[in-house]
């Protein structure tokens, strides 16, 4: 089983704006409610691709409640920990530009952080955990290395899509996938990431630190997969983005979901990539059918 957990989850209420004008009454075109949190996205993509997975993490209010219904009537398994405060809601704002306004997330008391990590002592050989997003200002600085740790012991996989000093931390820890985008990369060396060449060596790096799967996403330009065996490019396709926020989960979601089927390492690069850029050119997340579409204008090639 394949379970994702995020402790800092939302509601995302986008709304697009015509022409937005500071300081004076605006009004939306159209708006938009999703449950939000990298590791909630990840469950939806790979539920839409046929790969059922458990949702983790803390949950509260009549917030919470909305996230649960919504999840359920996709069928998306969940066991998240009810807290004593409403589930944050993120604001972000489509207009000439886009705006993000974060709310802030729940105090997670000592007694809740030792109920989900008595889950994830649940957890064994077969099964994977999705570590994805931030860590609410409440929780140790080092939970996600608790956790990983924790997994380390019953032998389950660990994969990390998250970044600063969470994903620095996690670093030297047995990671099966860990996602970076090349800003990110580049901040964990110190250096900028510009060329598939450099992706793939600091890629390398993150192989020699103990982590199985490294793919580094590099927007418009483009994806890098290193791994013990290979090291490969893939394209990206033409289209409109209309939608940055849950594209990275979903090349996680594509890649996880090939592999549970059983494809090749390249075909689940490439079906992850497909699945990153359906969603980029979506509203909401990607549907199977828009992933399948562009599996055709994918080309994966080795780097060197």
């Amino acid at each position: 089983m394949i379970y994702t957990c995020t402790l800092n989850p939302s509601i995302d209420y986008i709304m697009n704006v015509d022409a937005f004008e500071a300081g004076a009454l605006n009004r939306a075109r159209e708006t938009f409610y999703y449950p939000g949190g990298k590791g909630i996205n990840v469950s939806r993509v790979m539920g839409r691709l046929g790969v059922k997975t458990k949702a983790l993490g803390y949950i509260g209010g009549f917030t919470g409640a909305y996230v649960q219904q919504f999840l359920d009537r996709e069928a998306v398994d969940h066991a998240f920990i009810e807290t004593s405060q409403t589930t944050r809601v993120n604001v972000k704002l489509k207009s000439d530009m886009e705006t993000e306004i974060n709310g802030p997330g729940a105090e997670i008391s000592k007694p809740l952080q030792e109920e989900l990590l008595e889950q994830v002592r649940n957890l064994s050989t077969s099964d994977t955990l999705v570590l994805a997003g931030s860590l609410p200002s409440s929780l140790p600085s080092d939970f996600y290395i608790t956790m990983a740790a924790i997994c380390a012991e019953n032998g389950a996989k660990v994969v990390a899509d998250t970044s600063g000093k969470a994903l620095e931390q996690l670093l030297g820890h047995p990671l099966f996938l860990l996602k970076p985008n090349h800003h990110e990369l580049g901040e964990l060396f110190n250096v900028e990431i510009d060329t598939k060449e450099l992706a793939a060596h600091y890629g390398k790096r993150l192989i020699d630190q103990g982590v199985e799967h490294v793919i580094v996403s590099m927007g418009g330009k483009g994806a890098v997969y290193v791994g013990r065996e290979h090291e490969m490019f893939a394209n990206v396709p033409r289209g409109h983005v209309k939608n940055s926020v849950g594209a990275g989960d979903s090349v996680v979601s594509g890649f996880l979901a090939a592999l549970e089927n059983e494809e090749s390492i390249q075909e689940a690069f490439r079906y992850g990539v497909a699945s990153g850029s359906a969603t980029a050119f979506q509203d909401d997340l990607c549907q199977k059918e828009d992933v399948e579409r562009l599996l055709t204008e994918i080309h994966v090639s080795n780097i060197n």
